[in-house]
Formats: structure tokens, sequence, C-alpha cells
């Protein structure tokens, strides 16, 4: 069961700003043939579309784990949780970002919250996600992590 669900979805103006590829594949292909200039401007954005689509992973917190896409994390290995928003979300997804934290970002959305790794044997220090609600996150990670 999911005590946390949320599925990283590309903004629309993503998808409206990606119809550009329609004059693109018609200015290369129609003086060839109009009609596959046509066909092909929207076949390729459909294409961009269910990529983007089908891309978009998924944050789950269960009453064991983090499930950030297809990377999995026990609670029992995380510390405290800290959310980010505005230009501090900025400068954890910039400047202070360490290179090897492990990071499931997406650059529509702009709060983060960081996940600090506990197991000394992981060399990560810390988990770098993107999501839409921040502080539910950081709330339902900390009232599911085990306490010792």
């Amino acid at each position: 069961m999911d005590l946390y669900r949320e599925r990283l979805w590309a903004t629309p103006w993503l998808f409206v700003s990606t119809l550009l590829i329609i004059p693109a594949v018609m200015l290369v292909f129609a003086p060839i043939n109009f009609t596959v200039g046509v066909v092909l401007a929207i076949v390729f954005y459909v294409a961009i579309v269910v990529a983007l689509l089908v891309s978009a992973p998924t944050l789950r917190v269960t009453k064991e784990e983090l499930i950030a896409g297809h990377a999995r994390i026990p609670l029992s290995l995380t510390g405290d949780p800290v959310a980010f928003t505005g230009d501090a979300a900025t400068l954890e997804r910039g400047q202070r970002l360490d290179a090897r934290a492990w990071l499931l970002i997406r650059g529509w959305i702009k709060p983060v919250v960081k996940v600090p790794v506990a197991d000394l044997d992981d060399p990560t220090p810390y988990w770098l996600l993107s999501t839409r609600n921040p502080d539910q996150l950081v709330r339902v990670l900390e009232e599911a992590r085990p306490t010792s």
C-alpha cells in the first residue's frame, strides 16, 4: 500500500512548446512532398508526446521503502528529509549539488526534497527528488520512517 504516490508528469507548456517540431519537420520535408511533410510532422509530435508520457517517473512511499523511478531504498536507511522551494531548490539542484548524489529531478518541477542516505556503506550521500508536493512528501517520509 502506498502512503504517498506522485507521477512526475511533464507540464502542459512542455507539450505546447514541442508543437514547434511540426513546422520544423514540415520545413524539411514539405519541399520534397507536402503530404509526407504533414504526416511526418504529426508522427514526430505524437512520438514526442508518447515519450514524455511513458518516461514520467513515479515517486512512492510505502511502509518499508522509498521508491523513486526504478530505485528503491529502505526507509530505515534514510535520514531526515528536507524540502526546498524557490531559490533554495535552484541552489540544491546546482551550486550545492554533490556529484555523488542520486538524482530524480525534472526541470519543469522546481521544488525538491533531499533525503539523506544513512547507510555508511553507500557512497551516495543523499537522494534529490523533484516533487510538486515537497512538504507532504517530507511529512510522509518522517511519519513512515522507523524510529530507532
